[in-house]
């Protein structure tokens, strides 16, 4: 169907992060027109790229909350999706630790993971948590033990799902920031920045702007307060002594700092939690960074803070309700669904279930898609790096070899690189071409090869590519390895 010389679309997704491209995916299983707005470049450019990458239990979350509700609805879903998309999703096991005699907070966790239907809960003493972290604290006594909690590489799955869905037919767009929404009688014409589209059906996917957008429609029953978390993260191995995820017990404002190993072996400690942050602000602060440290070196001593790469923030998307918003709104056809913040990776599959229902309960048509193909290889597997003497060789070949490693820290190939960039999504930055390939996100942090990928952007797309332009740093202070160690050691004196 066309509006006039435009196409009529089934559903319009706003927001490219792992909730809106789990959707789009979700969606594009079924014979349904399917647009995907996204204001920023790439995909998942909000609070996916920017968390502690950890899929949840499901036991903090009151099973009066959707919150509580999905979070392991969506965890029992992550193996089969990493069978199909390739994204990177690891067991792990997660412990809350207690180093208290009191075992009355683990057993309330305990309790409330069971309402939500988990069966692979303990609470655990000191003798299995040496089992199972044998560097953690002695003075750990008492741990609520997870077995199936887990880790995985949150950008990647929102590109995986993106790139999946647009190979089932739907279509994204990108640079497409949303200024306006019209409500027509058969439908909505949503204004951007660059265009403008039509559909019957809107899904407002829009994170930490997701009551502005519902604004736009005259709904506004509920605000994004914004809630800042830094990390700290450290080279690639140094997580590798570290066997689960590793909580303290939680508090009103968040899990605790947590200390893990991601998908890929670097140690990730944070994050902690303020209130007092503005949606765009991703700055690190020394003191908020330096505490963070602190806080791990309770529960895990050995942390190398020379081993520092970069610290980070991520901002979750926090409703005025303090749940997740998942509903078709007064207006009809107009579904929200915001304040997404944690579990919402670990639950964005279930999301997305939901999300599919309720268009339907709204008269969606949906009429499986025949030619659907769940399946996505990856772009690189993860692999022990090898002795730089081992690939040196491979390192120094010219452009257009076969077999030259581009990252010498990562050991990426250029070939990688070059599949990354033919996936559907073009890639326009070195940003871009380090979520879906790790190159540039080892020691030098890009040093070495940002200037190797940008010759093969080049080559590749036959256009300039701006080398300086970096997203995650544009105008963001950030605090380096040099800054902390030089307050460490003052609060050392």
């Amino acid at each position: 169907m066309r509006k006039g010389n435009k196409i009529m679309y089934d559903v319009i997704i706003i927001g490219a992060g792992i909730v809106g491209t789990s959707i789009a995916r979700e969606l594009s299983k079924y014979n349904v027109k399917i647009l995907l707005l996204e204001k920023d470049n790439d995909v998942s450019m909000g609070a996916t790229k920017a968390n502690s990458a950890i899929v949840h239990g499901g036991y903090a979350e009151d099973n009066s909350t959707l919150k509580g509700r999905l979070c392991y609805q969506g965890r029992k879903q992550f193996k089969k999706l990493n069978e199909e998309l390739n994204f990177g999703f690891e067991e792990t096991g997660s412990l809350v630790i207690s180093t208290e005699d009191n075992k009355e907070p683990l057993e309330k966790l305990l309790v409330n993971g069971i309402k939500n239907g988990l069966e692979d809960l303990s609470i655990i003493g000191t003798e299995k948590i040496k089992e199972l972290e044998p560097k953690i604290t002695n003075e750990a006594k008492w741990a609520l033990y997870c077995e199936g909690a887990g880790v995985c590489s949150p950008y990647e799955m929102a590109i995986a799902m993106a790139e999946n869905a647009i190979k089932n037919g739907a279509v994204l767009e990108l640079e497409n920031q949303v200024t306006a929404i019209d409500k027509l009688e058969d439908g909505f014409k949503i204004k951007t920045n660059k265009d403008e589209y039509y559909t019957k059906y809107v899904v407002n996917a829009a994170g930490l702007y997701s009551d502005k957008i519902s604004k736009m429609v005259g709904v506004d029953n509920f605000e994004i307060l914004p809630r800042s978390g830094e990390y700290i993260l450290f080279t690639r191995g140094s997580g590798e002594p570290i066997n689960t995820v590793i909580f303290q017990l939680p508090t009103k404002l968040g899990k605790g700092v947590l200390v893990a190993s991601t998908y890929y072996g670097n140690l990730l400690i944070g994050p902690d939690a303020s209130d007092d942050t503005e949606r765009g602000d991703t700055s690190t602060h020394v003191e908020r960074i330096a505490n963070i440290y602190e806080q791990a070196k309770l529960i895990y001593e050995d942390i190398n803070p020379k081993q520092f790469i970069r610290s980070f923030t991520g901002i979750r998307a926090r409703s005025s309700t303090d749940d997740f918003i998942i509903e078709e709104t007064k207006v009809k056809g107009f579904i929200n669904v915001a304040g997404i913040q944690s579990p919402g990776l670990t639950s964005s599959p279930a999301i997305a279930d939901m999300v599919v229902e309720i268009l339907e309960d709204a008269g969606l048509e949906l009429k499986e898609n025949p030619d659907f193909d769940p399946y996505r290889k990856p772009i690189v597997i993860k692999k022990p790096l090898k002795d730089f003497n081992e690939i040196k060789d491979k390192v120094e070949l010219p452009l257009g070899s076969k077999g030259r490693i581009v990252c010498k820290c990562e050991q990426v190939l250029e070939e990688e690189i070059v599949d990354a960039l033919h996936r559907g999504i073009k890639v326009k930055t070195v940003d871009g071409v380090k979520r879906r390939t790790r190159a540039s996100m080892g020691w030098c942090q890009g040093t070495f090869c940002k200037s190797r990928i940008v010759e093969i952007m080049e080559r590749e797309y036959g256009e300039k590519i701006d080398p300086s332009y970096d997203i995650e740093h544009s105008g963001v202070n950030r605090v380096q390895k040099s800054e902390l160690l030089e307050y460490l050691n003052s609060l050392d004196k």
